[in-house]
């Protein structure tokens, strides 16, 4: 009987092995974003890295963030990121994490005269964000009425520079991207920091999410998440200030 019973739990661990694991993300550079030759990105580097050292196949694909959400959440061996864990969200995936921690931001166009001081009086202006994105079920959760949605974190920005939404929420990081690339857009608020990671159907193996975790592990411990960051002029220095 314990032969057959090893013999069981053998062939679904080699069963798991030989599945692709399906990674959707959405356009939020610098962390994803497609190229000419494929998802590149801070978090695609490091879902890269971590698929190479578990040795499983697994693709990446570039999708609006809403049906990217909707595969990993009901679609077996889909991960979707790079995603932020709120308390909604926590039992609908297993997660693999952190692939960074940042702050949330609202940003303005640079030429608007709206001058925020706590959250509540942001409430009063239109608020642009993406469908199923973080931030909008930050903004529900908060009692924001005036919510515009978009596919992407594309469209939303173009609303912004359009005049056609008052403000827009991001990441910290993305916002600091927006500003190098000479976007005309300003910080009107900083909020707190939250963590984001790569985001699992509940029918992943446990076997796989716990690898994916010891090598994620591995990356932040001997300083390769890091060096990633550098490479897309994140600042290390800066995530980790807002982890504590």
């Amino acid at each position: 009987m314990k032969q057959l019973i090893l013999a069981f739990f053998l062939g679904v661990s080699a069963a798991a092995q030989a599945e692709t694991i399906h990674f959707v993300t959405e356009e939020y550079p610098p962390y994803n974003f497609s190229t000419a030759k494929g998802a590149s990105g801070a978090s695609v580097d490091q879902v890269a890295l971590i698929m190479k050292a578990v040795d499983i196949p697994y693709e990446i694909e570039v999708l609006p963030w809403a049906r990217a959400f909707a595969l990993a959440e009901s679609e077996p061996f889909h991960c979707v990121f790079t995603t932020g864990h709120d308390a909604e969200r926590d039992k609908k995936f297993k997660w693999v994490e952190p692939l960074l921690v940042d702050h949330m931001i609202m940003v303005r166009h640079r030429d608007s005269a709206i001058a925020l001081r706590t959250l509540d009086e942001a409430k009063q202006f239109i608020v642009g964000t993406q469908r199923e994105d973080f931030s909008a079920n930050y903004l529900k959760e908060h009692g924001f009425q005036k919510i515009d949605y978009a596919a992407s974190l594309d469209s939303t920005l173009k609303k912004l520079i359009a005049g056609r939404v008052d403000l827009m929420m991001t990441s910290e990081k993305t916002f600091e991207t927006m500003r190098a690339e000479g976007k005309p857009v300003e910080a009107a608020l900083v909020l707190e920091g939250k963590q984001y990671g790569i985001a699992c159907h509940t029918d992943m193996p446990d076997e796989i999410v716990t690898r994916m975790q010891v090598e994620l592990n591995r990356l932040i411990a001997t300083g390769i998440q890091d060096r990633i960051y550098e490479q897309y002029s994140l600042r290390p220095d800066g995530i980790k200030q807002a982890a504590k």
